[in-house]
């Protein structure tokens, strides 16, 4: 009920904004991309085909705003920027392009952030449980997100995804489909697939698959030619934070944004079987947010990693160990988990050889001690990955955001092993 109440005077917000800046959605052709996974890299995707094919477009993401071609930093933990800035954005936009490419959250859609804006496109990359703190149910979760489709002339829908028949069913009037929609998906029954559409791209894993398709999707609607399209997937780079490999060489260290279940289930089963050594996750989940994922995290992460080693990620006003224990609440079932590492290991312990011994799962609330130990126990062939921080800039202990940097941690543990 106070949500409710909070979206009305976001409501008037939107409404003041759009009539500021003179309704300046108008005078584009926007794309909304929306989902649970997966929004930031197809909205660069879809970016980067129609730049590099020569179309006057900006972006809005996660990870920055691309205006006419300048870019623009968003702030600290910001995916839908306030109606406000938003409106700004685009009337800014609106002087030199002539599409917008626009990554849009629940929070966005149920807080009006988005009001008065035309879509020409909605894009649904995949809808699974996340945000229930603020939804408090997955049908309601997924209502949100179905309203951007809704608000769309054109519908692209992810066909191989969980949630596809309830999408659809949500976006009929009746027994009457009143949108143009578009599916698209890895095998041959959607209309845009691999099979079709064969266009490479250098993202890592079969989930990228998906949004490689929702982007094609995408520029098929607005009849990019399809020699440009392929062109443009080639050379395609993933963004800051997303598959970013900050050192190769006896083993690798890669960071990315994945956060939920399903992104860390899809990226680990995806690199595991081109891990020559271990897989060693670093992760930990958000306080205040979602508590039911972060047993599923857990599990997720146990079914292929080697090593966990549990840590802090924006944990707000919350305990970190409390939210790692929850964590490993998903993983104490799992075979390979047998117990936790004495305290003295956590600490980068040394066995009577010298050498460092790893264990299974390292509890280490400090999230730049954990990272340390990870680069620390890594030997060769074995794959580090750091997740849920990704492009961020900052982490919240409950007093506001503190400047952070994944990629600089990284930096620093390489350094103090002389790397």
């Amino acid at each position: 009920m106070w949500q409710e109440i909070k979206n009305v005077y976001h409501l008037l917000v939107a409404v003041a904004a759009q009539v500021w800046f003179g309704f300046p959605s108008r005078k584009l052709k926007v794309i909304g991309v929306t989902g649970t996974d997966g929004k930031t890299t197809t909205v660069n995707l879809i970016y980067h085909i129609l730049h590099t094919c020569g179309y006057s477009v900006s972006m809005i993401s996660t990870v920055g705003a691309i205006i006419n071609g300048e870019k623009k930093d968003l702030g600290f933990h910001v995916t839908n920027p306030s109606s406000w800035q938003l409106n700004s954005f685009i009337k800014k936009a609106a002087e030199k392009s002539s599409y917008l490419v626009l990554e849009v959250t629940s929070h966005g859609i149920d807080q009006h952030r988005i009001f008065g804006i035309p879509f020409a496109i909605g894009v649904m990359t995949n809808v699974t449980n996340e945000h229930l703190d603020y939804h408090k149910t997955y049908d309601r979760y997924l209502q949100t997100k179905v309203k951007l489709l809704k608000r769309s002339r054109i519908a692209i829908v992810n066909q191989d995804d969980g949630s596809h028949k309830a999408i659809m069913l949500l976006l009929k009037d009746g027994n009457r489909m009143d949108r143009k929609v578009i599916t698209y998906g890895k095998t041959k029954s959607p209309m845009v697939n691999p099979l079709v559409y064969a266009f490479k791209t250098k993202l890592i894993g079969n989930f990228n698959r998906s949004n490689e398709g929702a982007a094609i999707a995408t520029v098929l609607a607005l009849n990019v030619k399809e020699s440009c399209i392929k062109a443009a997937c080639e050379s395609f780079e993933a963004p800051i934070g997303r598959q970013q490999v900050v050192y190769e060489g006896d083993f690798t260290v890669m960071i990315d944004f994945a956060h939920t279940p399903n992104a860390i289930e899809e990226f680990l089963h995806s690199i595991k079987p081109g891990v020559k050594g271990r897989l060693i996750h670093v992760f930990g989940s958000a306080g205040e947010r979602d508590r039911k994922k972060r047993p599923e995290m857990g599990k997720a992460s146990a079914n292929y990693s080697d090593v966990i080693i549990l840590t802090a990620e924006d944990p707000r006003s919350e305990s970190v160990a409390k939210i790692i224990n929850e964590i490993e609440s998903g993983i104490v079932n799992n075979s390979k988990f047998p117990g936790l590492a004495p305290r003295s290991l956590a600490k980068g312990g040394r066995s009577g050889t010298g050498k460092i011994q790893s264990a299974k799962l390292f509890k280490i609330s400090n999230r730049q001690e954990a990272i340390n130990t990870a680069i620390k126990i890594a030997q060769k062939g074995d794959f580090v990955l750091v997740t849920g921080k990704g492009h961020e800039k900052s982490m919240n202990f409950g007093r506001g955001e503190i400047p952070w940097s994944e990629y600089d941690s990284v930096k620093e543990a390489l350094v103090a092993r002389k790397l």
